[in-house]
């Protein structure tokens, strides 16, 4: 045990004591803090004057009750260093993680579950963020729920059912193929292809909506050896008329009168296939492709929207029974259901109705259609501008119908 040192003078400027002895009990509890406190440093050595000194200073004022009772409570030394030591480990092991999941939040607070800053655009503008709708696999039931918002140019089909469409081709899915008839399964998938190359060159390509000839289709997916259908249509496209209107199968627009807002063609519909007649394979496509545009005046503001509907059935014939070309597509029906153009127009282009434009056409008549309504089937009613034909041939039906739009 340590020798227990005798009263003396304060040294160093410090204050006398008053000379009285150190009871055995007081000077056994503080040699043995003492000596745990030198066990737990991490480099234990014998304390130096100034530090005998303190300590001489401390037990002198604790005798005469000059410190608060819980001056011990706190540690000094090594273990408070050790205490820091181990709070700043723990705070770095949560600190970092913590702070890199806020900075990943600020820059895209849509990780958050709900909207917790409310920054979710769709709940006022239906715009092009909103959540895709899945692809279309059954005749849909009902018509779309109304879509708050109004077209923009920065967002050109907000209030529209189309902000939830896909993107151009990408909304054509086609069908798992499979083995039908005479035709095997590449067979089939192949000619499943060439019906999306027909509606994208048709409905969604930028030549073609511009005014250009769709030359894929003429030349790539249409059977040559079906004339009547291939030369009627390069007809219309060259002298476009009433009798010969070449929007029956292709979605052309007026460069000289509006511009395509962005280059998104908005798709929505289905294809399926079975087997034909005779050995033939037979698809059919519906679908439904939206257009946004704007007068050709670049200064202009103003956002319409176009809406054309397709069904068209096609097949692909035997070569060992039928007079046609391997891989090329026959057409027995194509339907259209045009919506937001001027009517009884039949110069080869959509003409949407801006008010900045004015009236083009005939005026709308009839009761009001929904144009995103896939639940119905064209020509169910009279606000249809849409006939049936076989064989491709259009034919001149007489006065057409006008219908009225309850929105676009």
């Amino acid at each position: 045990m340590s020798e227990k040192p005798s009263g003396q003078s304060g040294q160093s400027g410090e204050p006398d004591g008053s000379g009285e002895s150190i009871p055995d009990d007081v000077w056994e509890r503080f040699v043995q803090d003492s000596e745990r406190d030198i066990r737990l440093s991490e480099a234990p050595k014998e304390p130096s004057a100034r530090a005998r000194m303190v300590t001489e200073r401390l037990r002198r004022q604790e005798a005469r009750g000059e410190l608060p009772p819980a001056w011990r409570a706190d540690p000094v030394g090594p273990r408070a260093k050790g205490r820091g030591a181990r709070r700043r480990k723990v705070w770095t092991v949560i600190g970092v993680p913590l702070a890199l999941a806020v900075a990943v939040v600020a820059m895209k607070p849509s990780l958050l579950p709900g909207d917790p800053f409310g920054t979710d655009a769709n709940a006022d503008t239906g715009s092009r963020s909103a959540s895709p709708l899945p692809a279309e696999t059954a005749p849909e039931t009902a018509a779309p729920g109304s879509v708050p918002g109004t077209a923009t140019l920065d967002e050109p089909f907000a209030g529209s059912p189309a902000a939830r469409y896909a993107d151009g081709a990408a909304g054509i899915v086609l069908p798992e193929a499979k083995a039908v008839g005479v035709f095997s399964k590449a067979q089939v998938e192949a000619a499943l292809e060439q019906s999306k190359v027909l509606l994208v060159d048709a409905n969604i390509n930028g030549r073609t909506l511009l005014g250009g000839t769709p030359e894929t289709v003429l030349g790539k997916v249409l059977d040559p050896k079906q004339p009547e259908l291939v030369d009627e249509l390069r007809s219309s496209l060259r002298k476009p008329g009433k009798g010969h209107d070449p929007l029956r199968f292709f979605s052309r627009f007026d460069r000289d009168e509006v511009r395509l807002v962005g280059d998104v063609v908005k798709t929505r519909g289905r294809t399926t296939f079975e087997a034909g007649e005779a050995g033939a394979l037979d698809i059919h496509v519906d679908y439904t492709f939206v257009y946004a545009l704007a007068p050709a005046d670049p200064d202009s503001t103003e956002v319409a929207r176009t809406i054309v509907r397709r069904v068209i059935d096609l097949r692909l014939l035997d070569p060992a029974k039928y007079e046609a070309t391997p891989g090329r597509l026959a057409v027995t029906r194509y339907d259209d259901d045009i919506a937001n153009s001027a009517c009884d127009v039949h110069d080869g282009f959509l003409h949407p109705r801006l008010a900045s434009v004015g009236p083009t056409g005939a005026p709308p008549s009839g009761p009001a259609v929904d144009p995103y309504d896939r639940s119905r089937d064209i020509g169910d009613d009279s606000g249809d501008s849409g006939d049936s034909t076989d064989s491709g041939s259009s034919g001149d039906s007489g006065a057409e119908p006008c219908g009225t739009v309850s929105r676009t």
